[in-house]
């Protein structure tokens, strides 16, 4: 075992700037991790692969359920399911008896052609929400560059705007594509890629009156072009109903009425991002349900198919714009993906997956504002989120950050991921049962009592 003065990073993402900021006033402190085995070639792995990844020490080999064991047969309880994605968990037989059927008929055609499987998932997504039409591709990123696309061409063709803007939020998170990190309202994931994407603009996240402020002044005019004013206009608001790399913070229902309202008053479009809190991991089939107001567009992507990837951009018949050629993919709602994503559906409509997430949701959050209050508030200052997308997010008093609390739950047997260098991020499967949520809360309590002793 090996004892490290800085701490591993728990984010899929590297180490930001601001994060190492923080890092630099709190005094550091001594966590261990476990070694990789022996058996393990990491510097093989390292030669060949591209470190955009702050990888932990471990080499995950099998899962089954709501665990992974890594590669010398360690078992760890899995609170992170490959962020928020791994719905079913690890090794579901829904998906496995799907994925098999599948593959051993056709896996892989052009949309060129009709894909009936794709027809049925549509069907299945259409019907857990307000939209009617949906394109599918392979990914969260690709789903919102769809839905951005489909707003600058309604700005152009139906709004009449010269320069179609969207609006998105600080803090928010979109995807890693030139377009969606200019859409994501944090410098860090924007730094070294410039010139970015014009026609964006960013308001505090949960802040009315910033919102309307701003939509006021992009309607307002626009800046001057040769001897005339450019007309710009706000083509869309794109929001998470919660900010997940923002910290997991719920959206008020003040804030997203607001957002419906001036849609509704200026002809824009109020999309949803839904890549991380759809399919059902709000207790809401969709995040954006929680506060009673409809949207014209959703991104979804993730959880969609298990851990298959395939993602999805729907709408409202009244802002589907698209035409042919318009837009593309190759993978996108093929055969094998959409019958990933059809047995997700099944273990919606079959097995009961909103209700159990509704209850360990509600179990996870009790127990969790226990603890807090066992603790108190030197050391969590607050537990919120949905369903069962939960963050704990530290003291400022505490000299401990996030990732060292990770890699301290590594070493216990435990997976979870940051989400800011205070906020610790606990997205399980949804089929967790009543004794892990349990034993995860005794493991997290352990840990923080250890970290902070």
């Amino acid at each position: 075992m090996m004892l490290l003065a800085a701490p591993l990073v728990v984010s899929v993402y590297a180490w930001p700037a601001r994060w190492a900021a923080a890092r630099a006033s709190v005094p550091p402190v001594m966590v261990s991790a476990p070694d990789l085995p022996a058996t393990y070639n990491a510097a093989g792995f390292d030669q060949v692969v591209m470190k955009t990844y702050g990888r932990l020490q471990l080499a995950v080999e099998r899962g089954e359920g709501c665990y992974l064991w890594d590669s010398s047969g360690k078992k760890y309880l899995d609170f992170c399911a490959g962020i928020a994605t791994c719905c079913l968990g690890h090794a579901n037989s829904r998906l496995i008896e799907a994925i098999s059927k599948q593959i051993r008929t056709v896996h892989h055609v052009s949309n060129l052609y009709y894909i009936p499987n794709q027809g049925e998932l549509a069907s299945k997504l259409v019907a857990t929400s307000c939209h009617d039409k949906v394109f599918f591709c392979n990914s969260g990123a690709e789903a919102n560059e769809a839905a951005i696309k489909l707003a600058r061409k309604y700005g152009h063709t139906v709004l009449g705007a010269d320069v179609p803007v969207v609006i998105t939020a600080l803090q928010s998170f979109h995807g890693r594509t030139l377009g969606t990190i200019t859409a994501t309202g944090q410098t860090k994931y924007q730094k070294n890629f410039g010139p970015l994407v014009p026609g964006f603009e960013y308001v505090p996240y949960n802040d009315v009156e910033a919102l309307e402020a701003l939509v006021k002044k992009i309607n307002g005019g626009g800046p001057l072009s040769g001897l005339r004013r450019k007309k710009r206009k706000v083509a869309a608001i794109l929001l998470e109903p919660l900010q997940g790399e923002g910290g997991i913070t719920p959206s008020t229902k003040e804030f997203f009425q607001a957002a419906r309202r001036l849609c509704d008053e200026t002809g824009a479009l109020l999309m949803a991002d839904e890549v991380q809190t759809g399919m059902g991991r709000t207790g809401k089939f969709w995040g954006y349900q929680q506060h009673g107001v409809e949207v014209d567009v959703l991104t979804t992507a993730k959880a969609l198919g298990g851990g298959v990837p395939i993602g999805a951009m729907m709408c409202k018949d009244a802002c589907n714009v698209f035409q042919p050629g318009d837009h593309a993919s190759t993978y996108g709602g093929n055969p094998l993906a959409c019958a990933a994503g059809l047995a997700v559906m099944d273990a919606f409509e079959q097995d009961k997956l909103l209700e159990n997430v509704q209850a360990r949701g509600d179990q996870l959050r009790k127990g969790l504002d226990a603890m807090a209050a066992r603790l108190g508030k030197g050391v969590v200052k607050e537990v919120r989120g949905w369903g069962l997308i939960v963050g704990v997010e530290l003291s400022a008093d505490t000299t401990f950050l996030a990732a060292d609390v990770g890699a301290a739950l590594l070493e216990a047997g435990m997976l979870t991921v940051a989400a800011g260098p205070k906020v610790v991020r606990l997205v399980p499967p949804l089929v967790v049962t009543k004794d892990q949520i349990d034993g995860a809360l005794a493991t997290l309590e352990a840990v923080l009592v250890k970290l902070g002793a």
